[in-house]
């Protein structure tokens, strides 16, 4: 069994093959072609952390996520979210490689994230809004401008500084929160806040948003107003679970994105559109998938032909 450090993964992923590979792992995942449960999560409170199992089966592949969120390793120097992904052929158990998964699900995030933008997203939307500053609103930037010709970039944070510095690493303006909302044709809220930073009476006729963080049923980062737009999820199961964002809000499921991508419902009508970003398994063995056959290996299994 092979191992990939976040080193290798890092060579052989890129958001040209991973957006695409997203958008059929969510168009499957929505046709019922994919076998998945909602996460789940054991807290770890001695040291105020978070371990969540994340499985799949995929076609011929099957994997687990095995994610750690510990907030206070920010002060550690050590990031918030570690994770392994570890992939196994699905017609015999075997298993094929194990992944760091950290750059997996920073990048597989933002890669839907594109995903909902290119499908959702006025066709001229020009000013992106960032609503944090670390690790995905980084990723988020580089995998928006590959399916949206951004000319503006605001950005927003609860620390001024870091808000000061990310703008200047992407060419982008800092701002507060109302001002980088206003007018912008997509908004991207990253943040650790479990309470809004979203006002819905700040969006514009017409704006999409891509709510990321606040994963749990009692956080949020949008308010009631924002979430009154059509709202869109990666897993419907996920969200009515996991979702603070539409729970508190009470806010009504349009549908999932790989039935909006199949065309099986039609695309939304509505003043703003939000999707609803939780991250599900089948994402991140997708990925693992991509890495696993760009380095030249294949799934299929080596012919074991019975003797006679």
């Amino acid at each position: 069994m092979l191992l990939f450090d976040e080193s290798r993964v890092r060579a052989l992923l890129h958001f040209d093959t991973l957006i695409p590979a997203m958008e059929r792992a969510l168009t499957d995942l929505s046709a019922g072609r994919v076998q998945q449960p909602v996460r789940s999560i054991l807290p770890v409170p001695d040291h105020a952390g978070l371990f969540g199992l994340m499985p799949a089966v995929y076609g011929d592949v099957l994997g687990a996520k095995l994610v750690m969120v510990y907030p206070g390793n920010a002060q550690r120097g050590l990031p918030t979210h570690l994770a392994t992904v570890h992939l196994f052929r699905a017609t015999t158990g075997e298993p094929l490689a194990t992944f760091d998964g950290r750059l997996i699900t920073e990048m597989r995030t933002a890669a839907v994230s594109a995903v909902a933008t290119k499908l959702l997203a006025r066709p001229n939307a020009r000013v992106l809004a960032i609503l944090g500053s670390g690790v995905q609103a980084r990723s988020h930037v580089q995998a928006l401008r590959l399916v949206r010709p951004f000319d503006e970039i605001r950005v927003w944070s609860p620390t001024a500084d870091h808000a000061r510095r990310f703008a200047g690493e992407i060419g982008g303006t800092a701002m507060p929160a109302e001002d980088a909302v206003r007018g912008a044709d997509v908004v991207v809220t990253v943040t650790g806040s479990g309470e809004p930073v979203l006002r819905g009476a700040w969006l514009s006729e017409g704006a999409h948003v891509n709510a990321v963080g606040a994963v749990g049923p009692t956080r949020r980062e949008l308010d009631d107003d924002a979430m009154r737009g059509a709202v869109v999820v990666d897993s419907r199961e996920a969200a009515l679970v996991e979702s603070g964002d539409i729970l508190l809000a009470k806010a009504l499921i349009y549908a999932e994105l790989g039935a909006l991508l199949a065309r099986t419902v039609p695309l939304p009508r509505a003043r703003t559109t939000v999707f609803k970003s939780l991250g599900v398994a089948v994402e991140d063995i997708a990925a693992a998938r991509l890495v696993y056959e760009a380095a030249g290996l294949s799934v299929a299994p080596a012919d074991h032909a019975l003797p006679d």
